[in-house]
């Protein structure tokens, strides 16, 4: 029985980035071997087992033959006789593909290390189109590692299995891990330009894909291309460390603008709410969790009216908290302003703009908040008022409370 240390923890070592999860491989062992060592199996599709002090992975050599469509459409074959060579010849890209022997000596049969030193992402060999999931995984590391170009033979390759028909037979499920994980990285732009490249954008996102090309007035958009502002977009989330829910609200806060009649362009009249269809249907593809969909959905409708909040009085300003249940959800309304904020800044050569319109209706939420309803009401159920004048005194009160926040300061 031979255990080497493999994948993530290797090549984060050579980079000399932090390393948290370590995965181990080993040689000549059979799943008896494993549980008579004291190894617990968790592996439902290959032999997986976890160490007994340290609950690290440790998978049995593996091979694997493509056996149908998709990421499961493979028979996994793991035996003492597969060699360490041929486990590293199924995994993605070369930089995953370097194995640590107990000694320290790095095995490389595919050149991982080169690729490393040369910034580059490569797949291992041609099995590399039997998993469209890697086409994700490769925008998704390009994502992570910003300076890492991919290699035009690995590009011509997602290009064919998209081609193909490959993209076509991903899970949602398994799209959306992938796309989250992205958007979390610290170059989520490049993530879409690698599946754009490829073609793989316009197959499981074609409403996203859509949006480059598609021009803005020049004067509130200097960049003028609706994609090219997306991306913008995505490095402010990125300076600001917004959660996943603002990002993804953030990518697709604008899809109505792809269904602008081209006799309209650069204008886009009620791109807000006709944006919705069209993220709706993204979010069902993709099974985008409950809260990145209610923020999305919240940010595609309303963040026009968020802009133009400035020079809201009281009253509007309480529509705008009503329609964005802004009272029985503060903590979406603050992403929600963080959307708004990062599309403002979102725009070539504005990105240090500030962006006053999120503290005042922070600042009238909280004012509406501190009304004490339960005072309010006490009386007026006291005199026998029925429940709607009670409502409406409440509300009369919380318009008052938030009319104080938006009236000049003495001096101002």
């Amino acid at each position: 029985m031979q255990i080497y240390e493999v994948g993530g923890a290797v090549r984060d070592a050579l980079l000399g980035r932090p390393v948290s999860d370590h995965d181990w491989v080993v040689v000549g062992a059979t799943p008896e071997q494993m549980v008579a060592a004291g190894f617990e199996p968790v592996g439902k599709d290959f032999p997986v087992f976890l160490h007994p002090r340290t609950h690290e992975e440790h998978a049995l050599a593996r091979t694997e033959r493509k056996s149908g469509r998709g990421y499961k459409g493979f028979e996994v074959y793991a035996a003492p006789e597969v060699t360490l060579e041929e486990d590293l010849a199924r995994r993605d890209l070369t930089i995953n593909a370097i194995a640590r022997a107990p000694d320290g000596r790095l095995i490389d049969p595919y050149g991982g290390q080169r690729d490393i030193e040369q910034r580059v992402l490569r797949h291992v060999s041609p099995a590399f189109a039997e998993d469209p999931v890697r086409i994700l995984r490769l925008a998704r590391f390009a994502a992570r590692f910003g300076d890492f170009t991919v290699a035009p033979e690995t590009l011509d390759l997602c290009r064919q299995m998209v081609a193909e028909g490959e993209a076509d037979h991903l899970v949602p499920e398994r799209v959306w891990q992938e796309i989250a994980r992205g958007l979390m990285e610290a170059h989520p732009v490049r993530l879409l330009q690698v599946l754009r490249d490829c073609g793989a954008l316009a197959r499981i996102a074609p409403e996203l894909e859509a949006l480059w090309g598609v021009p803005q007035p020049a004067a509130h958009h200097p960049e003028v291309d609706t994609g090219a502002h997306i991306e913008l977009v995505l490095n402010q989330c990125v300076a600001m460390q917004a959660p996943l829910p603002v990002r993804f609200a953030a990518l697709t806060h604008d899809l109505g603008k792809a269904l602008t009649p081209a006799e309209e362009l650069p204008r886009h009249r009620g791109h807000d709410h006709g944006g919705l269809a069209p993220l709706a249907a993204l979010c069902a593809r993709w099974k985008v969790p409950n809260d990145a969909r209610e923020l999305a959905g919240l940010a595609c409708a309303q963040h026009i009216h968020v802009h133009q909040s400035g020079g809201f009085e009281a009253a509007a300003v309480q529509r705008l908290l009503q329609r964005c249940d802004a009272l029985r959800r503060p903590e979406r309304f603050a992403q929600l302003m963080q959307v708004c904020e990062v599309d403002a800044r979102g725009r070539l050569g504005l990105e240090g703009r500030a962006y006053p319109q999120a503290e005042r209706l922070l600042a009238a939420l909280a004012a509406a908040q501190a009304v004490d309803s339960a005072a309010i009401s006490a009386p007026l159920l006291a005199a026998g008022k029925r429940g709607e004048l009670i409502g409406q005194a409440i509300e009369q009160a919380r318009r008052a409370a938030i009319a104080a926040t938006l009236a000049p300061s003495p001096g101002d």
